[in-house]
């Protein structure tokens, strides 16, 4: 089984096939772990898991997965006394963190790129798509610096470590994952520098129009763009290719910056969020070859765990 997952305030929040756990260190020092299931649209809509359209939809749930999970963490970990947010204040929240993402990433270096010494437009978009990248490994490293930033992207080394070790098929303990790299190849880090890669070579050939058009283009065409990026995040995961590797190595370098060594602490709480996924997929399996019905098992009530 795959698992992915994702780093969040004071814990790790891991994803599997059918459900997503969540493990965060209350303030007590006890783990506290939400279970849900997964509840894909892909799985209502099969045409949804086709290449490229996949990864659309899986940017998407990631997102609102991803800011599920650091509402509750930050609830869990006392950082927020009221509960978590509703599916309106998600919605709202992820708007706005878009339209952040798109005034940082996409409306400035566009403006910027008027002042490039051609008018070229494949040079000028070749500009741009530099300017943004620079944009985006500055924001890196600027957040990188962030003391509470810190300790998250040490859980995102230890969910990295745990994700490593659960593959390689060791018992999930500390001392065992501790020896394993911290960079993972299907990291979302990794994703987002394919992003700003892919981004380059599509926006390069679309001319030079006025300055709304060129932002509407760069908005319009970012689905395409993450469909590409994750076909090619996901192939360079499996495939063993030394080429393949070396051209995902600059995403590697990257996670210097995204992910810091972790304690045995923080290991400890990935490995509760890796066993609360693997424990409900393989209690779905078994009802499922049982023939007994999913709904008549307790799967995913919250639990703590010491």
């Amino acid at each position: 089984m795959t698992i992915g997952g994702q780093a969040v305030i004071e814990g790790v929040m891991m994803r599997g096939k059918d459900y997503v756990a969540t493990a965060v260190r209350e303030p007590s020092g006890e783990i506290s772990i939400q279970k849900k299931p997964v509840n894909s649209l892909a799985d209502k809509y099969p045409i949804l898991k086709k290449p490229f359209i996949r990864g659309v939809l899986a940017l998407g749930e990631s997102l609102v997965m991803g800011m599920k999970s650091l509402s509750y963490s930050a609830k869990m970990a006392g950082e927020e006394e009221d509960d978590t947010l509703s599916d309106k204040e998600m919605i709202g929240t992820i708007l706005v963190s878009l339209a952040a993402a798109i005034i940082l990433f996409v409306v400035i270096p566009t403006a910027a790129a008027r002042f490039f010494p051609t008018t070229n437009p494949f040079y000028m978009n070749l500009g741009e798509g530099g300017l943004r990248l620079i944009i985006f490994l500055i924001y890196i490293y600027g957040i990188s610096r962030v003391k509470d930033i810190y300790r998250v992207f040490q859980y995102h080394g230890a969910e990295h470590k745990t994700i490593f070790a659960y593959e390689s098929g060791v018992e999930l303990t500390p001392a065992n994952i501790r020896p394993f790299s911290r960079f993972h190849p299907r990291c979302g880090t990794s994703f987002l520098l394919i992003v700003m890669l892919v981004s380059i070579v599509t926006f390069a050939f679309l001319g030079w129009p006025d300055l709304i058009y060129r932002i509407l283009s760069r908005v319009i065409l970012l689905p395409v763009v993450a469909g590409i990026s994750y076909e090619i995040i996901k192939f360079s995961g499996k495939s063993k290719n030394p080429i393949v590797h070396i051209a995902v190595l600059p995403g590697l370098w990257l996670q210097r910056l995204t992910t810091k060594e972790p304690d045995d602490s923080m290991l400890e709480v990935a490995i509760k969020a890796v066993e609360a996924v693997v424990i409900e997929e393989e209690m779905t399996a078994k009802c499922q070859a049982e023939e007994i019905p999913t709904d008549n098992v307790s799967l995913v009530e919250p639990l703590n765990n010491n």
